[in-house]
């Protein structure tokens, strides 16, 4: 199985590396087919043998081979945590639909971080496409969250025709889409609240595509988990930028990171704590 491992774990890493090429030309409406990988700096194309993932930045000691100038960090951290993201999804689930869906769940979600972080934009390539993935993905990995089948019990004690409901509430893809629905739904009113109160925009459509994105790879609780989880995260990262770096109210922050951040760890962790949660 070690051998298995291991070429899962390239297999991440030569990933991460298209996920960098993502990350820095989707945001700037670039293919991400042509051109090759160059220098930002010089221009110049980059050799085969310095586009090997962690280990040519090692090689170069994060410097462009031409001119010098140096190479960000981000990119070996990408490569890095995407081949740990896949070596771990194989380690949990096997070679199976399951390890594939965390997979790429958590590909889309580090594009998504990063490029919120680095140019405050969350693709539509990524979001949009994300969404009919997780409903397909559905249909053969359940998304077991039973939320639903609460709130129709709840229904059918005001209207027994509800009763019919039960067949449908615990389908994984109702599941699916009732996460997609909540998770982008949410956001959108609270946005929407914000503009109505204050005049500017507080939460963008960005934001609201991806948080259907979540919602239709892990259901309605750890849908609620994660902007739970990632609005504490913007909170305590908003306040420490107006204590110690002087920001004001009207700092823009990187909110969607924080949602990425908290629905990659919910969904790769989160799972056991759910019933503990949010019984």
């Amino acid at each position: 199985m070690g051998i298995v491992y291991f070429f899962i774990f390239v297999l991440g890493l030569v990933v991460g590396s298209f996920l960098n090429v993502c990350i820095v030309r989707l945001p700037q409406d670039q293919s991400v087919v042509r051109p090759r990988s160059h220098c930002p700096h010089c221009g110049t194309l980059i050799r085969a043998y310095d586009n090997i993932p962690v280990l040519s930045f090692l090689i170069l000691r994060g410097r462009c081979r031409s001119c010098r100038a140096p190479i960000s960090p981000m990119y070996p951290l990408v490569e890095l945590f995407t081949g740990l993201l896949f070596l771990f999804c194989v380690n949990l689930y096997g070679l199976s639909p399951e390890a594939l869906k965390y997979a790429l769940l958590g590909s889309g979600l580090i594009v998504l971080i990063f490029t919120d972080l680095k140019f405050r934009l969350l693709p539509n390539e990524i979001t949009v496409p994300g969404m009919a993935l997780g409903i397909l993905f559905s249909f053969f990995v359940p998304v077991s969250d039973r939320t639903l089948d609460s709130f129709v019990v709840l229904l059918t004690a005001v209207s027994p025709r509800a009763e019919g409901l039960l067949r449908w509430s615990s389908l994984s893809p109702v599941n699916s889409l009732a996460g997609l629905i909540f998770g982008a739904g949410i956001l959108f009113v609270v946005g929407e609240i914000y503009f109505r109160l204050r005049g500017v925009e507080g939460m963008g459509l960005g934001d609201v595509k991806m948080m259907g994105l979540v919602g239709a790879f892990v259901g309605l609780k750890l849908t609620f988990l994660t902007i739970l989880v990632g609005s504490i995260l913007g909170t305590l990262v908003g306040l420490g930028e107006i204590l110690f770096h002087q920001r004001d109210l009207k700092y823009e922050l990187p909110f969607g990171t924080f949602l990425g951040c908290a629905a990659l760890l919910l969904a790769l962790f989160g799972t056991p704590l759910v019933p503990y949660l949010l019984p």
